[in-house]
């Protein structure tokens, strides 16, 4: 089960995603739950696929809005670098920060358990 504990030994900044919850740990945690399946995961994985550069962009700077509203910084750093690179409509391979998204976001869905 995820605790505030859990999440920081993960590497979220609980402080600041509770502020933004009016240090309400419940109401946080069930964000937290809720976001670890939000669809920009896979909306953004699909349009990677198909190489549809602008559709990634939107996926990524929606999911880049959730892991920083819930300072889920494990996710939120390499979502920003992707973003970043998406908003200048960079070629190349995006397979390595994908990967580090996945990894970062199945750490976070074996917490919740």
């Amino acid at each position: 089960m995820i605790t505030i504990e859990s999440l920081k030994q993960y590497g979220a900044n609980v402080e600041e995603g509770l502020k933004r919850c009016m240090n309400n740990e419940e109401f946080y945690l069930k964000l937290v739950t809720k976001a670890v399946d939000d669809a920009s995961y896979d909306r953004l994985k699909a349009a990677l696929d198909e190489n549809n550069l602008d559709a990634a962009f939107e996926a990524a700077h929606a999911l880049k809005g959730v892991s920083a509203n819930l300072s889920l910084t494990p996710i939120y750093e390499p979502v920003y670098e992707i973003t970043e690179l998406l908003r200048s409509r960079t070629e190349t391979d995006y397979s390595e920060y994908l990967k580090k998204i996945t990894d970062k976001k199945d750490e976070l869905k074996n917490l919740i358990g």
